[in-house]
């Protein structure tokens, strides 16, 4: 019987191999496969045992994979209701227990969650992956996540990671962040922020 449902495999650690669903591609754009690969190549052995945030989380396939490499907490962030459903649904296959789920606007709801980070006294990665900012609606999400990435706590901060259109020129310091390293994968490019 052939599904239509769109769906990616988490690829290594203690959930190998669980199947992840896709929020539509109206909604959501995933991450691809490449992207992922270098990312948790080049951060393999300090996620373990670290918390991890995945800001517009989508399906939740980034913080659930850093999940199944050793992450001991992750927080997701997302607000479209259909991808809500979706993350939900992926987070039930791993470890709920160590999963939290903001739902709303990241934007509203990132100082919540630095709040939590700072009562705990706990520093953590903060992965960025917002919508293209070709999509309507979204012309101003670039301007917007700049701000977010100044507005955090460097005390917070282990190390942001941001997922974007290669085409955005992202400048060299935001706030108390430097640009350590930017590698292309066509389309799309990570971008890795250090505070000095």
């Amino acid at each position: 019987m052939k599904s239509n449902a769109i769906v990616k495999k988490i690829v290594s650690g203690k959930f190998k191999n669980k199947t992840l669903k896709l929020p539509s591609k109206t909604t959501t754009r995933s991450s691809k496969a490449i992207v992922l690969e270098s990312f948790f190549n080049t951060l393999q052995f300090e996620i373990i045992d670290s918390t991890f945030v995945e800001l517009f989380s989508g399906s939740g396939s980034i913080g659930l994979e850093a999940l199944s490499r050793g992450a001991k907490k992750v927080i997701f962030m997302e607000k479209d209701r259909e991808a809500l459903k979706v993350l939900k649904e992926n987070i039930a296959q791993t470890d709920p227990s160590a999963c939290e789920v903001y739902s709303g606007d990241t934007f509203s709801n990132i100082a919540t969650v630095v709040k939590s980070l700072q009562r705990k006294d706990e520093e953590a990665y903060f992965y960025i992956d917002p919508p293209f900012s070709t999509r309507e609606g979204m012309e101003d999400i670039y301007d917007k996540t700049i701000a977010l990435i100044a507005s955090l706590p460097s005390e917070c901060v282990k190390l942001i990671i941001i997922e974007h259109m290669s085409t955005l020129d992202i400048p060299q310091n935001i706030g108390a962040y430097t640009i350590k390293k930017s590698k292309k994968f066509g389309n799309t490019s990570l971008t890795y922020l250090y505070s000095e």
